[in-house]
């Protein structure tokens, strides 16, 4: 890649994807339940070797799988996006039992990832996880066994086993990130580690928010191991779907995609289920983050050309006050900024994207630059396009309806645009000491 241009390889490439996710992904998550995995179409990203590409390509080749396939379906985007969040940390961190056992079912789309960070009390503040492994006798001396306190928020209407655990399967929610409401019952304890065996934890507590919930077939799950440490703290464990007593329900949600929520009551882990070590999960969560930040930007990008190459067709076509809408000197110059903000957003993507890849410093700082810049811009040239279109775009069914509806939640998960302009400035104060 240079400066400014994508080789003509990869050029090729993306027009590509985008052809396979309009003649054959778009068909098939035509036919999901919104709110539901759509297991099809997985298998069909699996099928296109596209799945096997999260563990294969580098973060501007993620980007680019990621745009090419929002600009056509955003469905087929979303799905491979929660199969890549989800096992990344399997993929970079986990034991060659762990990697052998789940990442060739996630790359041939037969087991269904999910990353579950959020917390009803810690969304954007990752670290404040309450969530806790309390380890049995015989674990590692330095970690105290506790039961948090209970959260604040209620727990799912319905708590339900996921598809794989024996029970009925519910639907689910979206990355960690969005929230909505579960009805009231009693409020279960923060996700807590309890003794369990010589060499093991017991969770308890929940987890919302989480895209793929309930039914993803394993859960990258961040709990605190060791209280009062803030960041240093938190541990990662593969919890798989059918461990005893892990159950949850899904959110209904505005955006489309599944997301949920996760009750967990005494379930069991240990150390075999650790993904890096014990007290350094926030890195693990972080390395994740990391990577996919920029490619939410990509996301973002790609919902933003599909609505300004929608506006682009309607305005030179429509009739209005005796000539074309685009002859309109304020329906132009607002297709102009749509068009400016998202080229700016793109190259600022693909920036994040190649400093990540070659290792470069600030890439934190990057990272949230392009996700911050590439989600706000696509919220306004969505809002644009739908402006210009009329009434007509608030139709169901409607392309731009429905990107309308998809485009608010990535302005939230995965760090909410705060959080990334707190980010922003933390690195760059960050850099002024250090000159």
């Amino acid at each position: 890649m240079t400066a400014f241009s994508l080789e003509p390889e990869r050029l090729a490439w993306c027009a590509e994807l985008r052809a396979l996710a309009e003649e054959r992904l778009r068909p098939l998550a035509g036919k999901g339940e919104p709110g539901r995995v759509n297991r099809p179409l997985l298998a069909e990203l699996g099928t296109l070797g596209l799945l096997s590409r999260l563990f294969t390509s580098g973060a501007l080749d993620l980007c680019l799988m990621r745009e090419s396939l929002a600009h056509a379906c955003t469905e087929a985007e979303t799905a491979l996006a929660l199969q890549g969040l989800g096992a990344h940390p399997v993929h970079t961190h986990g034991t060659p039992a762990q990697r052998a056992r789940w990442l060739p079912r996630v790359a041939d789309g037969t087991a269904v990832a999910a990353f579950a960070l959020s917390e009803p009390d810690a969304g954007s503040d990752a670290a404040s996880l309450s969530l806790t492994a309390e380890p049995s006798v015989g674990a590692a001396p330095t970690v105290t066994p506790r039961r948090a306190a209970p959260p604040a928020a209620p727990p799912p209407a319905a708590s339900r086993r996921g598809e794989r655990g024996g029970a009925p399967d519910a639907r689910s929610e979206a990355r960690s990130g969005p929230a909505g409401e579960t009805a009231a019952s009693d409020p279960p304890p923060s996700l807590a580690t309890e003794p369990d065996g010589p060499d093991g934890w017991r969770l308890t507590g929940e987890k919302c928010w989480i895209s793929n919930a309930p039914e993803a077939d394993f859960y990258t799950v961040f709990a605190r191991t060791t209280p009062g440490a803030g960041a240093r703290g938190v541990t990662a464990f593969l919890v798989p779907a059918d461990r005893p007593g892990l159950t949850g329900a899904a959110l209904d949600m505005l955006s489309p995609h599944p997301i949920g929520a996760l009750r967990f009551d005494a379930v069991p882990v240990t150390a075999d289920d650790v993904l890096g070590e014990v007290d350094r999960g926030f890195r693990v969560a972080m390395d994740t983050l990391n990577l996919f930040r920029p490619s939410v930007g990509a996301f973002a990008v790609g919902m933003a050309r599909a609505a300004l190459d929608a506006t682009l067709a309607h305005t030179a076509r429509r009739d209005a006050f005796g000539g074309k809408l685009k002859d309109l000197q304020s329906v132009a110059h607002q297709v102009a900024e749509m068009a400016l903000r998202t080229e700016s957003a793109r190259l600022m993507v693909y920036a994040a994207a190649t400093a990540y890849d070659e290792g470069a410093d600030g890439v934190p700082g990057r990272a949230a630059m392009a996700k911050l810049l590439a989600t706000e811009t696509a919220q306004y040239v969505v809002d644009r396009a739908v402006q210009l279109h009329g009434a007509r775009a608030l139709q169901r069914g409607h392309l731009l309806e429905h990107l309308y509806r998809e485009v608010r939640a990535p302005r939230v998960y995965e760090g909410a645009s705060e959080v990334q302009r707190g980010i922003i400035a933390k690195e760059l104060y960050r850099n002024l000491e250090d000159r």
